[in-house]
């Protein structure tokens, strides 16, 4: 109970929670679509899914100063494939927040003679490219960890067991694949925030893709995406050591 108070009282935690309901709510829209008997449902889910959005654009109106001093942050980064990637994706997503306040903006009519669906394009162009960055983040943290992973004494002893069970010539090429997935095993394993954020963001990346016509699937599809990545961002709150740093 104290960890879902502490979880709660975080503004994070509860745009993952109406995230998680919001995406959760669209993949049952889909499923039940073609449902005899099931309109008032779909109804009342559809009402939910638009209240979960709005609560949402509520929760990041801050977010774009967020992003920007999270840009200035990792600027200082010593590494620069990290310097480069992080503020490129925090830059973006300063971006798409300012995009999606304006959309608020629009919505309870604060903001008239605008162009929305323009607006609502822009946005996801910055999502698109800020999760393009943190992918290739990503990567990185993973190739970092299999070198890591390589230099161990216990992984190179295994490695070598295992080709020495090989005598056959033929079978180099596979032993050679074989060696390399035991590697990005062994460096996922001893990584799990890499792997869980690459995989959020795997997901994640569904959502513009879709949005943008780069790689069209359906309403059932992102909604799954979206509740995936959503229930992976709030393991990563409540459990901080599964968060990706930096």
């Amino acid at each position: 109970m104290e960890y879902f108070v502490t979880f709660t009282n975080q503004s994070q935690g509860r745009d993952r929670i109406f995230r998680a309901a919001q995406y959760g709510s669209a993949l049952l829209i889909y499923l039940l679509k073609n449902k005899s008997g099931r309109q008032k449902l779909i109804k009342k889910l559809q009402s939910l899914e638009s209240n979960m959005s709005t609560g949402r654009k509520l929760f990041r109106l801050g977010n774009t100063v967020s992003a920007i001093n999270a840009a200035k942050r990792t600027l200082h980064l010593e590494d620069p494939v990290l310097r480069l990637c992080l503020t490129v994706a925090n830059l973006n997503r300063s971006l798409y927040f300012l995009c999606d306040n304006i959309l608020w903006a629009r919505s309870i009519g604060l903001v008239t003679n605008m162009d929305k669906e323009r607006w609502r394009v822009h946005a996801s162009r910055c999502y698109f490219v800020s999760l393009l960055m943190n992918l290739t983040r990503d990567l990185y943290g993973i190739y970092q960890a299999m070198e890591r992973e390589a230099q161990d004494k216990q992984y190179r002893q295994k490695v070598s067991q295992h080709r020495s069970d090989g005598r056959d010539v033929a079978c180099v090429a596979v032993l050679n694949l074989q060696t390399l997935l035991l590697l990005l095993y062994h460096s996922l394993r001893c990584n799990p925030s890499i792997l869980l954020d690459t995989v959020k963001n795997a997901c994640d990346l569904f959502i513009p893709m879709d949005r943008l016509g780069i790689y069209k699937t359906n309403p059932g599809v992102v909604g799954l995406c979206g509740l995936m990545s959503s229930i992976l961002g709030i393991l990563t709150l409540m459990k901080p050591s599964f968060k990706l740093k930096p």
